[in-house]
């Protein structure tokens, strides 16, 4: 399998004055062509920060990041990124914020008119493919957050990119809503043959949806594990049941918790729940009945 992305001892820090923070450490990253990674792990390991920089939304300090077997030096029509929060265009409805992206913005005036009604069929195309063909004229403040998602997502596609970089795009939706988003995202995937790039911070979404599931540690931020799923390529909920699942599941939140200092924090919080001696001698209870 080609590599869609190859990184290789990637770093990443932020500088301000004497202060230097190190988000990411000695990365070293291959993803196949047609690949679905998922990306777990605690707070501050530098999850959002790796994709940016496959995106190319952030300069890496050192090490080397190819899309394709290109440098990536900055962003492309390659790649494309879903955020968690949708981005639409208030203004626009929903057929036309999947046109409206900024590949196309930038060659507008290159564009001959074949090349415009394609683009039109393209996204009329991706507007029945995620199911948005019943709200294709209204606008996002008319939409629920999973619609506002699936345009987002829509709009993504729009280029055909390569990659597709998706930074816990369905952390704001409810659970029933979140299951028929992954679903969805593993249907377009295949049918669109693009990379995909997941982060999460919820285990059970990274296994479902991933081939394979890198847990990422913090301070600094660094790959710790890499785990292959045994599931079947196309999923299906029930398999969330599965033996295999659940196993994989708490070995890699017992990795997320050993590697984050989660025990730590807990023992600490414990020794600051418990209750200093009272003068008085009285026991809590004591002390509630008291007048």
């Amino acid at each position: 399998m080609a590599n869609a992305v190859h990184c290789r001892g990637v770093w990443k820090l932020f500088e301000a004055g004497t202060t230097r923070i190190t988000a990411l450490q000695n990365v070293s990253l291959d993803i196949g062509d047609g690949e679905f990674v998922t990306l777990v792990g605690a707070s501050g390991c530098g999850k959002s920060t790796f994709l940016r920089t496959l995106a190319g939304l952030e300069a890496h300090t050192a090490g080397e990041i190819e899309a394709g077997g290109v440098r990536i030096t900055g962003p492309g029509v390659d790649r494309a990124m879903v955020f968690q929060d949708y981005s639409l265009y208030p203004w626009l409805t929903v057929t036309e914020n999947i046109k409206f992206t900024r590949q196309l913005s930038a060659h507008t005036r290159d564009r001959t008119s074949s090349d415009v009604e394609a683009a039109a069929g393209r996204a009329e195309a991706l507007v029945r493919l995620m199911g948005l063909a019943a709200v294709a004229s209204a606008y996002p403040n008319q939409l629920s957050g999973g619609m506002q998602q699936r345009v987002a997502i829509a709009r993504a596609l729009m280029s055909r990119p390569r990659i597709l970089l998706m930074d816990e795009p369905f952390g704001a939706l409810d659970a029933q809503t979140r299951e028929v988003m992954h679903d969805l995202i593993l249907h377009v995937s295949e049918l669109e043959h693009c990379t995909v790039v997941f982060v999460t911070h919820d285990v059970e979404e990274a296994i479902y949806l991933g081939r394979r599931v890198v847990v990422m540690a913090p301070r600094p931020g660094r790959i710790d594990s890499i785990y292959e799923v045994p599931l079947p390529a196309r999923r299906v909920q029930d398999m969330k049941h599965t033996r295999a699942f659940l196993e994989l599941k708490t070995q890699i939140l017992e990795r997320i918790r050993s590697t984050s200092g989660m025990r730590t924090d807990t023992d600490l919080l414990q020794k600051l729940s418990q209750r200093a001696p009272d003068p008085s001698g009285l026991s809590t209870t004591e002390r509630t009945l008291d007048p």
